[in-house]
């Protein structure tokens, strides 16, 4: 029988005590490590394990049992020195997936040269998407996938309601396709849907567009 995943999260800010929440909710092992006694304090009742630990010091790392985790994330980023030791540590240990938080676009290319397997700013990641939402009244969301690419969570447009999605022809006149349809009140996305049906108001898009487009979008 395959066993869960284990996780390990080092370092227990907003961030990192969040992924850890989340993943323990989730039904997955989580093993929760900071220094601090009232971050690790606060999740001992939500995570399989929480311990109090330096996370440069590799020994306190293998007795906690990181050493054993499939997935470790390293939700320290004030400090790149603490981060650059943590990771290296990680390796040692043979950890095959490591995350890493970055506080600016320096650390994240020295934490990628370093052989991390993804390397995320959320602060920054946050702000863009904020933006990004903010260039066209229409838009909810945007989640990129390349620099080239990004899905768009959108209302329909005004001038779009009761044509078809064959009749818009979005593909040739704005260069998106549409992945899928929410209707009004209906938690479940539709991507089997009728491109010769008219659009009610009030539906939600789900569009895949280059993201250099994003910003001329004039729905």
């Amino acid at each position: 029988m395959k066993r869960n995943k284990l996780y390990g999260v080092l370092g227990l800010g907003v961030f990192g005590s969040t992924i850890a929440q989340t993943l323990a909710e989730k039904g997955y092992e989580v093993i929760a490590v900071d220094k601090e006694v009232a971050c690790v304090d606060r999740l001992a009742e939500s995570v399989a394990q929480a311990n109090i630990a330096d996370i440069t010091d590799i020994e306190q790392l293998r007795e906690i049992g990181i050493g054993n985790c499939d997935i470790v994330v390293v939700a320290v980023s004030s400090q790149l020195e603490v981060s650059l030791m943590a990771i290296l540590n990680l390796q040692e240990l043979g950890i095959p997936y490591i995350l890493a938080k970055a506080k600016n676009k320096k650390a994240v290319q020295i934490l990628t040269r370093i052989g991390v397997n993804k390397v995320v700013r959320p602060e920054h990641d946050m702000g863009e998407r904020v933006a990004k939402s903010l260039m066209s009244q229409n838009i909810i969301d945007v989640i990129d996938l390349d620099e080239n690419y990004s899905i768009v969570e959108m209302h329909l447009p005004n001038s779009w309601v009761g044509h078809s999605i064959i009749d818009l022809d979005v593909r040739n006149k704005y260069g998106i396709n549409i992945l899928g349809i929410r209707e009004p009140d209906d938690t479940a996305l539709t991507i089997n849907f009728d491109i010769h049906k008219p659009l009610a108001a009030d539906i939600t898009l789900y569009v895949i567009a280059p993201t250099a487009k994003l910003n001329k979008f004039n729905f």
